[in-house]
C-alpha cells in the first residue's frame, strides 16, 4: 500500500518538462482529480490526451459530459502493455501538432493487474521521462495517476534528478534467473539451434505461429547484438511463468543508451535497431546493463 501520510500529488524534481502525479483513493477521487487537471487544459487551449486503461477512460468521459470530445483518449493497455512503447508514444503526439501548441497529457502506466515484471518496468519508464523530454520544456507536461492498492510510492519516482533515478535504475540487475530455466551459452554459429530449442518450448505453452515468429525475430536480433557488442557470445536462459514464455538473454558487453529501444535509431546508426524492435514484437522488454554485463529479458504471452 501507499503510505497513508503521502501527499496528495507529488512534484517533480526540476527536468526539460513538467512531471508529475497524485494518488487516488476510489473512483469518485480518480474522476475528481483528473476532470479538474483536464479541464485546466481545455480553459488554456492546451491539447489534451488521456492514456488510461479503458475503465478509467470511461469514468472520465463520462464526467467531462460535454468536453469530452475535445480530449485524446487512448487505451493504455493497448498502446502501453509494453511500457518501453510509451515514450515513442508522447513523441509521436508532439511531433504531430505545432510547437507552440503545448500537449498536457495524463496517463496510468503502472495500473491494477500489472505484473510484477511490468510494474518494475513502469518505475523505470517513469524515470526515463525526464531523460527522454528534456527537450520540451514549455511544450509537454505529465500527470500520472497512481491507485491507492497499488504497492508502489510514486514519491520514489520523483525523489532523483531524471538522469540520476534513470541511470540507477537501469543499472540495477533484474531478479535473478529462476533456477529450474533451461539455458545455453551461444555464439554466431549457435543462433539456428538456439531458435529451434525456444520454438519447441514456446509450442508446449500453445503459443500462436505469428507469436512464436515474432518472439524468433526478437530472440535474433537480441543474441547477434550479444554477439557483435557484448564479446562474441551470450547466455540465454528462459522458462515459463504466468502463461508466458521468458527468454533472458546476458552478455559482457555495456550498454551506455538509458533510452535504448524507446528511440529509434538512425539507419546508419552503429546499433539500437534489435532492442528497438524486440520492444514492437514482445509483451514487454527489460533491459539492464552495468559493470557486470548486459540482460535482454522478453516476456512473450499468448493472445
Amino acid at each position: 500500500m501507499l503510505r497513508d501520510s503521502a501527499p496528495d500529488r507529488y512534484h517533480p524534481v526540476a527536468s526539460g518538462f513538467r512531471h508529475d502525479a497524485f494518488v487516488y483513493t476510489d473512483e469518485e477521487d480518480f474522476v475528481r482529480q483528473s476532470a479538474t487537471y483536464v479541464h485546466e487544459g481545455l480553459d488554456a487551449g492546451e491539447t489534451v490526451v488521456a492514456v488510461l486503461p479503458e475503465d478509467r477512460n470511461s469514468l472520465l468521459r463520462k464526467a467531462l459530459d460535454g468536453v469530452a470530445d475535445q480530449v485524446i483518449f487512448l487505451d493504455m493497455g493497448e498502446v502501453g502493455r509494453n511500457p518501453a512503447r510509451l515514450i515513442p508514444l508522447w513523441r509521436r503526439l508532439l511531433d504531430q501538432v505545432p510547437p507552440d501548441l503545448p500537449i498536457r497529457g495524463l496517463g496510468e502506466p503502472a495500473y491494477v493487474g500489472r505484473s510484477p515484471a511490468e510494474l518494475e518496468e513502469t518505475a523505470l519508464h517513469e524515470h526515463l521521462l525526464g531523460v527522454a523530454f528534456t527537450e520540451y520544456a514549455g511544450r509537454f507536461q505529465l500527470r500520472c495517476p497512481y491507485s491507492a492498492e497499488l504497492a508502489v510510492d510514486p514519491a520514489e519516482l520523483h525523489s532523483t534528478g531524471p538522469q540520476r533515478g534513470a541511470d540507477l535504475s537501469f543499472r540495477c540487475p533484474l531478479p535473478a534467473v529462476p533456477a529450474e530455466a533451461e539455458q545455453q551459452e551461444f555464439g554466431m554459429g549457435d543462433l539456428n539451434a538456439v531458435r529451434r530449442r525456444v520454438n519447441v518450448a514456446a509450442r508446449s505453452l500453445q503459443l500462436t505461429d505469428d507469436r512464436i515468429d515474432d518472439l524468433e525475430l526478437a530472440l535474433h536480433e537480441i543474441c547477434t547484438n550479444s554477439v557483435r557488442f557484448g564479446g562474441g557470445r551470450g547466455t540465454l536462459s528462459w522458462w515459463a511463468a504466468d502463461g508466458q514464455l521468458v527468454c533472458d538473454v546476458a552478455d559482457h558487453g555495456r550498454i551506455d543508451d538509458l533510452l535504448i529501444g524507446r528511440v529509434l535509431p538512425p539507419v546508419d546508426g552503429p546499433g539500437g535497431r534489435g532492442v528497438w524492435l524486440a520492444n514492437q514484437l514482445c509483451d514487454l522488454v527489460q533491459v539492464r546493463s552495468g559493470a557486470d554485463g548486459t540482460q535482454v529479458r522478453l516476456h512473450t504471452r499468448a493472445r
